[in-house]
C-alpha cells in the first residue's frame, strides 16, 4: 500500500501539470512540503507537490522493505509535530493516530542495574533512586524548568522570525508587517518578565552551554545524566562537551502527544502515516500530489523572477511561487543556476553544516531481546521493551568516547545507539503472532502502569536502530563496500548482544542506511537528518543565508511548511 499511495505515471503527471499555471509549486513531498501545500489549498490558491520517489514522505516514511515487516525508514517516533497543525488539518480524521509509550525509556547497565523513565511520576522517582536519592528528588524540578523553557519557545517555533521582508512595498503591507512584528516582541517581552530574571539566566545557559554543564549541574548519576544526555546530540557530530548542545537537548523535549508535553509516540502504521495523513488533508483542500516527479531545475527569468520548474523528463510546469522542501543546498546549488544568486547567498548555503554521523538500521527480528539486567515477571514483551532503549549509555565518558572516534574520521568502536520496537505497541507493522498474558503472571504494579495490558507480542518483530557516531567518508573504508557495511552492522548487533544475549541470532533480515544513503536515497545532503546542522548560529535569525530559508530547525514538526505557506499567502493575498 505504502508504494502505491499517490502514484502517478509520468504521462499522467506531465498531463495533469503542463494545462495550467499554478499559484504554487512544492518541490518535494516530505511532511513539510505537504504541510506547506495543505495550507496553502486551504487559503484557495492552487497548488502541486512534487515528489522525486514514488512515494511521499521525505524522511517520514513507511517501507515494507522484507516481506510482512513495515519500517518507519528514517524517523521513527512522533512527538514535535505541532498541536496546532494536527488541530487545522485535522490529521486524526485523517488517519493519524498515536500510540503512547509508558515506560519511554530504559536503559540497561552492563553491572546488572537498569534505569526506566517514562511520565509516571512516582515510576521515575524510585527507579532514579536506585542509582541516587538526590537525583530523585531533583528530577521533577528538572522537568519543570525544561517545560517553562518551552512554553518560551512555543511562539518563537510557531512564527515566521520577525525580521524585514523583501519586497513589501504597499503600505498596507508595511503596516500589516510592522504590527506583526510588534506582537510578536511584546509576547516575548511578556514572557521573559514571567519567567524573572533568574529564569532567563537560567535559560541562556541551557542554550549557550555543553550539554554536560547542565546535567552536571542537575544531577550526579552517570547513568541518569547519559540518558537524557542522548537527546543533545542527536543527529549531530557533536559530544555533550560541545557548546550549545543544551539547546538540542531542550529542542527533543518540546513536543508533546495529546497534550502531555514531551511524550513521545509511535504511529499507528508508522511515520508514513503522519505524511499520508497530512497528504490526505491536502488533497481535501484541493492540492495535487504527484509522484516520480523529479525537478531537475527552476525556471528564472533574467530579472531573477522565478516562473516554474522543469522536471527530468523535460516536462515545464509553471507557476507564480515556488517553494523547496528539498535541502538549502540542493535547492540553491543544484536547481537553481549560481549566475542567479548573489555571491554572499551563494557562499552562505555552500558553507553550511550539513555535516552528520547518523546510521539507521532497521531489523526483523523472530523474538524479542531479552535483557539480563532484567527479571521483571514475565518473558515477553515487558516495560523494557516500550520506549527507547538506550544501548552503550551508562556514562557521558561513553557518549563522548563515540564522538571522538567519529570526529577522528571512523565509525565509533562501541556506537551509542537508540532501540525502538514499534511492533510491541503497533500490531499493523509485523507479521500477526499475539497470545494471552496468563493472570498472575505480571507484577501488580505493572497491570497499573500498562493499564490492564494483557496480550503480549510474541514471534516477529521491528526493531529501529538510529546509531552514532558514522562519519559520511570514513578514513578506514567505505560505506559503498558491503563487505565493510556488514561489519559494522554486526559490530551494533553484537554490541546489543552484551546488554540481551542471543539478539544476533534473532535477526531475519535489516536494511541499513549509512549517512551517504540517507543523502541518496532521502534527498538529505550530507544525511543531516535535520537538513542542517542545529547549532544556534544557524537557528531563528541566525539562519545560515539571514533573513531566508524556513524555521525553525529539524524533526517532524511541520513548522516549517506551515511558516513558509503563511508567508506565501501573506505576499499573494496581501
Amino acid at each position: 500500500m505504502w508504494r502505491r499511495s499517490f502514484c502517478t505515471t509520468t504521462a499522467t503527471a506531465s498531463a495533469a501539470l503542463n494545462n495550467k499555471k499554478w499559484d504554487a509549486l512544492v518541490i518535494g513531498g516530505g511532511h513539510n512540503g505537504l504541510t506547506a501545500a495543505a495550507y496553502l489549498a486551504q487559503s484557495g490558491l492552487s497548488v502541486a507537490v512534487l515528489e522525486r520517489r514514488h512515494l511521499i514522505g521525505g524522511a517520514a516514511i513507511t517501507e515494507e522493505l522484507i516481506p510482512g515487516f513495515k519500517f518507519s525508514r528514517c524517523s521513527y517516533l512522533q512527538s514535535l509535530l505541532r498541536p496546532s497543525i494536527i488541530r487545522d488539518l485535522e490529521l486524526g480524521r485523517h488517519g493519524l493516530k498515536l500510540l503512547k509509550r509508558s515506560p519511554s525509556s530504559f536503559t540497561p547497565c552492563l553491572d546488572g542495574r537498569y534505569l526506566l523513565l517514562g511520565p509516571d511520576a512516582e515510576l521515575n522517582h524510585s527507579e532514579i533512586s536506585k542509582f541516587s536519592k538526590r537525583d530523585a528528588d531533583a528530577y521533577p524540578r528538572y522537568e519543570n524548568q525544561l517545560e517553562t523553557f518551552c512554553k518560551f519557545m512555543d511562539p518563537l517555533i510557531d512564527s515566521s522570525p520577525p525580521e524585514a521582508h523583501q519586497g513589501v512595498s504597499s503600505f498596507n503591507a508595511r503596516l500589516k508587517h510592522k504590527l506583526q512584528k510588534s506582537e510578536f516582541w511584546a509576547h516575548c517581552l511578556h514572557q521573559s518578565v514571567s519567567m524573572g530574571q533568574q529564569g532567563l539566566v537560567d535559560f541562556m545557559d541551557l542554550l549557550l552551554s555543553p550539554a554536560s554543564k547542565v546535567l552536571n549541574n542537575w544531577f550526579e548519576s552517570e547513568v541518569l545524566k547519559a540518558t537524557l544526555a542522548t537527546d543533545a546530540v542527536i543527529g549531530a557530530t557533536a559530544s555533550t562537551h560541545t557548546p550549545g548542545s543544551g539547546y538540542v537537548l531542550l529542542h527533543h523535549v518540546m513536543g508533546e502527544t495529546d497534550g502531555d508535553r514531551g511524550i513521545w509516540s509511535y504511529v499507528e502504521g508508522g511515520m508514513g502515516s503522519v505524511s499520508l495523513a497530512i497528504g490526505n488533508a491536502a488533497k481535501e483542500a484541493g492540492a495535487t500530489i504527484v509522484t516520480n516527479a523529479e525537478v531537475s531545475k527552476l525556471m528564472i527569468e533574467d530579472s531573477g523572477t522565478v516562473t516554474g520548474v522543469i522536471l527530468a523528463d523535460g516536462t515545464q510546469v509553471h507557476a507564480s511561487v515556488v517553494l523547496s522542501n528539498a535541502t538549502p543546498y540542493k535547492t540553491f546549488m543544484e536547481l537553481v543556476p549560481e549566475s542567479a544568486l548573489p555571491d554572499d547567498f551563494s557562499r552562505a548555503v555552500k558553507h553550511s553544516d550539513y555535516g552528520s554521523a547518523t546510521t539507521k538500521i532497521n531489523l526483523a527480528v523472530d523474538k524479542l531481546p531479552q535483557f539480563q539486567c532484567c527479571n521483571l515477571g514475565h518473558p515477553e514483551a515487558g516495560p523494557q521493551h516500550m520506549g527507547t532503549i538506550h544501548i552503550c549509555s551508562e556514562s557521558i565518558e561513553e557518549i563522548d568516547s563515540a564522538c571522538l572516534d567519529a570526529k577522528n574520521g571512523l565509525p565509533s568502536r562501541r556506537p551509542i545507539i537508540e532501540m525502538t520496537i514499534p511492533s510491541v505497541l503497533d500490531k499493523t507493522i509485523s507479521p500477526p503472532d499475539v497470545m494471552p498474558i496468563p493472570h498472575g503472571a505480571i507484577d501488580e504494579k505493572w497491570i497499573q502502569i500498562f493499564d490492564c495490558y494483557l496480550v503480549s507480542a510474541i514471534g516477529k518483530h521491528v526493531i529501529n536502530l538510529f546509531v552514532q557516531f558514522t562519519p559520511y567518508k570514513p578514513n578506514d573504508g567505505s560505506w559503498e563496500d558491503p563487505a565493510y557495511r556488514e561489519s559494522f552492522a554486526q559490530r551494533c548487533f553484537k554490541l546489543i548482544d552484551e546488554y540481551a544475549p542471543g539478539f544476533s541470532s534473532s535477526v531475519i533480515g535489516y536494511d541499513m542506511l549509512a549517512p551517504p544513503d540517507l543523502e541518496r536515497i532521502i534527498g538529505l545532503t550530507g544525511g543531516n537528518i535535520f537538513h542542517g546542522a542545529m547549532g544556534l548560529d544557524s537557528l531563528f535569525l541566525m539562519r545560515p543565508v539571514k533573513g531566508c530559508g524556513s524555521h525553525p530547525g529539524g524533526g517532524v514538526m511541520g513548522a516549517p511548511g506551515r511558516n513558509a505557506a503563511r508567508v506565501v499567502i501573506d505576499d499573494i493575498k496581501g
